[in-house]
Parts: structure tokens; sequence; C-alpha cells
């Protein structure tokens, strides 16, 4: 994992960043490893309480490694071929992703606040793994594209999963039809991008910093409560904060955040035990 992705975890927060600089962080099947390995872990560290994903050198990640393009122009059709192996239906996790999907919607998964920090470009499967964290936070002349429609291909990658949660279903369809590239501002102005900013990383560090100082049991009841909203009906969403809230009033990390903020200190919060 370390030739691809890096975790540094300081006070709370897991510092995630794509190192394969020389390729722009460009997609091959050990960075697909690298990633799920590396969100798997932090799924199982009861110590971290915040994530930043970026990359290193000139961009984020420019999406499926060019190399796999050469079997498909002499028509191979071999499972795992395309950016997400849509040829393969098995070994598919208990959400429903294959490997590649998984390489995205394990960010979702980790229970605690990601954010995704994007600069220089984000292409197909480099876009769609932006989108598997909670916020993206971008530099305003990032570019971005739903690019697999140039490849004769559809994003497989969790992307259409996750865009209809953010943008409308004609903005969704446009971007995927044309594959045209956008750049942060009107990310911001769709709904693709959370914050626009000169340095997406040093704010995604800040805001993950500010996160992990909050209650971390209050932490992960809301992101399960939000990942729960993306799917669930009216009726089970309010039987569900009802048994977040229920669970969490009283409890000593809720109470020190009550007595913190009243005495004006910093609180002292216990860990998560999983």
């Amino acid at each position: 994992m370390n030739d691809r992705v890096q975790i540094d975890i300081v006070d709370g927060v897991a510092d995630v960043r794509l190192v394969r600089a020389d390729k722009m962080n460009a997609l091959d099947n050990a960075m697909f490893d690298a990633l799920i390995q590396a969100g798997e872990r932090l799924k199982g560290e009861a110590s971290v309480r915040a994530v930043v994903l970026s990359g290193e050198g000139r961009a984020f990640c420019a999406g499926l490694d060019t190399s796999n393009f050469g079997a498909m122009a002499s028509g191979e059709r071999s499972a795992g071929q395309g950016t997400a192996g849509a040829l393969v239906t098995n070994n598919r996790t208990p959400g429903g992703s294959n490997r590649a999907q998984h390489a995205v919607m394990v960010w979702r998964e980790i229970p605690v606040p990601v954010i995704a920090a994007v600069h220089g470009v984000a292409y197909g499967g480099g876009f769609q793994l932006a989108l598997g964290p909670d916020m993206r936070f971008v530099t305003p002349d990032v570019k971005l594209s739903v690019f697999e429609i140039r490849w004769g291909l559809v994003p497989d990658m969790a992307g259409l999963v996750l865009m209809r949660q953010l943008v409308r279903d004609d903005i969704a369809r446009e971007l995927t039809y044309s594959g045209r590239i956008f750049d942060g501002e009107e990310a911001m102005r769709i709904g693709m991008a959370t914050r626009v900013m000169a340095d997406p990383r040093a704010e995604a560090l800040a805001f993950a910093r500010e996160a992990a100082g909050r209650n971390p049991h209050a932490m992960r009841a809301a992101k399960r409560l939000l990942n729960l909203a993306a799917e669930a009906d009216q009726r089970e969403m309010l039987m569900e904060e009802s048994r977040e809230q229920t669970a969490l009033i009283g409890s000593p990390n809720q109470v020190e955040a009550v007595r913190a903020n009243m005495e004006k200190r910093a609180p002292n919060f216990s860990e998560v035990e999983l």
C-alpha cells in the first residue's frame, strides 16, 4: 500500500494521500487495492475521528491508468479491465459493490467525516473517487469530468449512485452524456463541490481537526443518519433519529460536551469502543 497510498494519523485526523504522483495518481490494480486497504483499515480505527483524502503532485486522480485502454482497443473483454470491472458479478460487498466500486464506496462507509481535497484533475474514476467522501473541497481551477463516455464507456465506480444525491437528474445526465470538463466554480454552483478555495488540503485538514474535537459518538451517529437518509423512507428516518438521540443523551461524551461548553474549555472525550 505504501507505494500508492500513505496514511498519517495525528490527533484523531487521518491524512490519506495518493502518492503515485508520477502517474497523476492514476488508478491501476495496485491503486485499487491500496484504496480499499486504506479505507478498510480506517473503518476499524477507533482513534480516527475524521479523514482527509488527497492526491500528491499535480492531480487528485487522473482516472483509470491509460495502459488499460490498449487491451480495450484490441477488443479484449477481460474481467476487471474496465474502471470498475463491470464484467465481474461475484465477490461483491454486502452493500453491492464490486472491487473498484468498493474503492469509492469504502470512503462513504468509514464511520467518521471524510473530506476529499481535490486539485489539478479528477477525471473519470478519479472524479468518482472524489464523490465517495462526505464533502469535496476543490480549487477554483480544478478540472473535473465524468470522462467515461470519451472512451465509449459509462461511469461504473458508483458515480451514478453518488451523483444523484448531489445534483439534479438532468445535470447528471448532461455531464455523463457529454464527458465535458468543468471547473471548481461550476462544481460549486451545481452541487458537486462543498467549498472552493486555493488550498483545499489545508482547509480540509483544518475542518477535520475541528470535527475531531466534537463528541465522537455524535459524529458517528450523524454519519449513520446521513448515509441512511439516501435510501430510507420518512418513517424509518424519524425512528432512527430518535434512536440515535436517545442513545446519546446523558452518555458520558454528551455530558462532557455540555460541561465543556458551559465551562468554556476544550472537551476531553473518551474513545469510541468498536
